[in-house]
Order: structure tokens, then sequence, then C-alpha cells
């Protein structure tokens, strides 16, 4: 109790100290308020991370009460056209699980002959990185997760270096398209980025970012992949491949790959059909997942319930929405432009090395906070460059690659990575230490930012 007390009393002291530094570098009193409140909410998230959506309504509340932000502009700025995004592809997705979706499409492609252990390690990174692309970092780890410790089961092999190697790419996939990554879907509707600027700018990124990774952890795991190897020789990999994660294309898994393919078709050309349609950008993005869920749960009707009730995930929206809201209100008090202008006063009129700086920080700030948090912090601040003159691009870019490779740096950089160590401690009792993922992670998240940093140094800044 003792404990909590003081954790809590440390909450509170570093939210005024943010509000009390604010108010000391020119922020007026609700400007400090707004920042405050905001920390307050960051801070649960940290310290009292079952306790995050309650500190998240209490912050909102205490805005409206101090009139820091009224009802109107509360709602434009909680994204709720985000919110009803994610609902869709949640109802989706758990379509998707429940007619055996995952399970036929690993199947699929690691039904190969003559597998060895690093084919093995190569065919579980390149799955997790584009079931991350395809659905969302968190359905496919969970996947993963089972599909590996059930494999090496079998084999009676440690199973902690390829479940790391799994996160470590649906980290990295969760960059290449809209879809990867709540952040991901957060900067395009923010920022007006569509489906086929992830497809041609992020994509080609994340696919050398994860083959950098594929080789550091094939050395990095060396040792383990030999003693795979020798287990594959005597029991043989791929029937118990097949045996284990292999399902018939049922009548529901058929539909269920139609609806899905259907609905990538869509998101992947809403700009065009938007400018088609004459309809306002994002809005096919944004409504496509509400429309085949909607026709999931009318030709699935006896479970639509369950899909609402059981695969949305309603704590993280709901935090979300109310995160959104608080860092739209230091856009709204503009407090955000007040950051703008020192940042910008900070590294002059450099855009190259504004980006270099925003990318650093949002990869070493995602070690440590959830990357939704950042990028919802940095968001409003990197909206206030525009009337400073600089081209956005770049730093929305900057802010993706940053928020989910520095993911992989820590245990807890990463929702994914969350899941996956919850999993893996409740099937099998194995705990990481933080050390542990640390020199992996490290390695991974610090290779995969450079690059990233190199890339959009030398690409045009107006890009």
């Amino acid at each position: 109790m003792k404990r909590i007390a003081g954790k809590l009393l440390l909450q509170l002291l570093l939210s005024l100290f943010a509000g009390f530094v604010g108010y000391k570098i020119g922020l007026n009193f609700s400007q400090s308020l707004s920042l405050g409140v905001f920390a307050l909410s960051i801070l649960g998230t940290v310290f009292f991370w079952d306790f995050r959506l309650s500190f998240a309504f209490l912050g909102t509340s205490l805005l409206l009460l101090t009139r820091t932000i009224d009802l109107e502009n509360l709602i434009k700025f909680s994204s709720l056209e985000v919110i009803l995004f994610l609902v869709g592809m949640m109802v989706l997705i758990g379509f998707l699980k429940e007619a055996g979706f995952f399970a036929w499409l690993v199947s699929l492609i690691l039904r190969r002959k003559k597998l060895t252990a690093t084919k093995f390690l190569i065919s579980i990174s390149l799955i997790s990185a584009l079931l991350a692309c395809a659905v969302d970092e968190v359905t496919s780890i969970i996947f993963m997760v089972v599909a590996i410790l059930e494999i090496c089961d079998y084999f009676e092999v440690n199973p902690v270096p390829f479940i790391i190697s799994s996160v470590l790419a649906t980290n990295i996939g969760s960059s290449g398209t809209v879809l990867g990554n709540p952040i991901g879907i957060l900067i395009a509707a923010k920022s007006g980025l569509t489906f086929e600027d992830f497809l041609f700018k992020a994509f080609p990124v994340m696919l050398v970012c994860l083959v950098l990774s594929i080789f550091v952890t094939s050395f990095w795991y060396r040792n383990s992949l030999k003693e795979l190897d020798k287990k594959i020789e005597e029991l043989g990999m791929n029937e118990i491949l097949i045996r284990l994660i292999s399902l018939p294309p049922e009548k529901t898994l058929k539909f269920a790959l139609g609806i899905f393919v259907i609905t990538l078709g869509f998101i992947s050309l809403h700009h065009r059909l938007e400018v088609i349609w004459g309809l306002a950008p994002n809005t096919v993005l944004l409504i496509v997942p509400l429309i085949s869920s909607g026709l999931v749960m009318f030709w699935r009707w006896r479970k639509a319930r369950t899909y609402i009730e059981k695969d949305v995930e309603w704590w993280t929206l709901l935090f979300f929405l109310m995160l959104f809201a608080q860092s739209g209100t230091l856009k709204y008090s503009g407090a955000t432009d007040i950051f703008a202008q020192r940042i910008s006063a900070l590294v002059g009129d450099n855009l190259v090395f504004l980006t270099g700086f925003l990318l650093w920080l949002s990869c070493f700030g995602s070690s440590i906070l959830d990357n939704v948090v950042l990028v919802s912090a940095f968001i409003p601040v990197v909206q206030g460059f525009a009337s400073l003159g600089f081209s956005l691009q770049p730093l929305w870019w900057a802010l993706l690659f940053g928020g989910c490779y520095g993911g992989n740096i820590t245990l807890v950089g990463s929702t994914a990575n969350i899941v996956a160590l919850g999993l893996l401690e409740k099937e099998k009792r194995i705990r990481i230490k933080f050390f542990q993922w640390l020199g992996i992670g490290l390695v991974v998240g610090m290779v995969t930012t450079a690059l990233a940093w190199v890339y959009l140094a030398f690409t045009n800044p107006r890009m």
C-alpha cells in the first residue's frame, strides 16, 4: 500500500512539475494545465498500467471543468474516425480468427520441403511482419507465439529466441502499412497520407529493415539454431508443422478470405476512389472496415454480439479516445505551437536535422512509453511546424519509423512485446529478463532506426 501511495504521489508531483516548467517557458495557465493533465495520463500508463483509463477519464473531465477546452472541440480532437476504423477492423479480425484464417495462412507458407532452423527463423520472421502489415501487430503476435510454442514443444528446444525474433519482426512489419499499428492509422488520419503513400514509401523501408533484423537474429541466436537443426534431423520438420497448424479451406474460411481480400483492395485504393466519388480524404479508408464488419455481423448474426463484446478491445479504444482528446487540447490551447517554435529555435531551419531529431526522440521515447501515447503527444507538435514553413511529410515518416522501431529496444516498448511475454509466462512459466531482451532489442532497434534515418536524410525532403 505504501508503495502504491508513493508512486501516486510521484505521479502527481511530476505532473505538477511538467505544468510548472511549461509555465516558466512561456505557457499561459490553460496551456500549462493541459500539459500537466496530459503528463498525468502518460505517467498513469507508466506507474499504474491497469488504471490508465481511470486517469484518462479524470484528466479529460478536469480539462472540461476548467474550460481549458469545450465539449465541441473535445469531440473534434478525440479522433472518433480512428476509433471507428479500429472497431471495424477488430470485428473483422475476430471473424478471421474464428474462421481459422491465420492458421491456414501459416500452413501454406511453412509447408515447404527441406526446412532448416535458419529457414524456420526466416519463415516466422516473414510471416510475423506480413501478418502485422495485413492485420495488426497484436493479432499477429498472439497467433505466432502459440504456433512457435507448439513447434518448440515438439522439438524440446528453448522457445525464447524464436519468440523474440518473431516480436522484433512484428514491430518492424507494423510500420509497412496503415493497418499494422494504431499509430499508422492515426498518422494517416491526421496527415492526409494514403495507403498508397505507405505502400510506396514505408513498405520498402520496412522490408530492408526486416532483412537486417533477420541477419542480426540469425547471428545472435546461432547456437539455438544449431540445436534446432539437430532436432529437425531426428524428428523431421514438415510433418509436425502440417499436423500442428494445417486447416482445410472450408466454407467459412473461404468467405473470410474473400471479404478480407476485398477489404484490403478497397483500402489500398481508397485515395483514388475518394477522388472519383468526390469524398473527403480518408472517408473510404475509414468506412471500409465498418462495411466489412457490418456484412460479417449480418451473415454471422448469432455471433454478432460476441464480436462486439469479445473481439473489440473497448478498454484500449476508450483510453485512445481520451488520450487523443487530451493531446488535441494541447493544440487547441496553443501549447504545441510554442513547443514547435522552441524546437525550431533549437535545431534551426534544417529540415534534415529536425527529421533526425524527431526520429531518434520518438525511437527512444517508444522504448519507454507505449508508441500510441508518444505519437499522440507529438502529432499536434508536428502540425505546429506547418506554420513555421516546414514540409511535414518527412516528419510524419520519422514519427512512424521511430515509434515502431523503437518499440523493439525494451521488453515494454510495444503492446506486441507485452502480449508475447504474457503468453510465454502464462503457458511455459518462462520470464524474460530486462537485459536478456535489451541486448538483441537495442541492436535491432538502433540498426533499423539508423537505416530509416539514412533513408529520410537522402530522400527529397518534400517526398
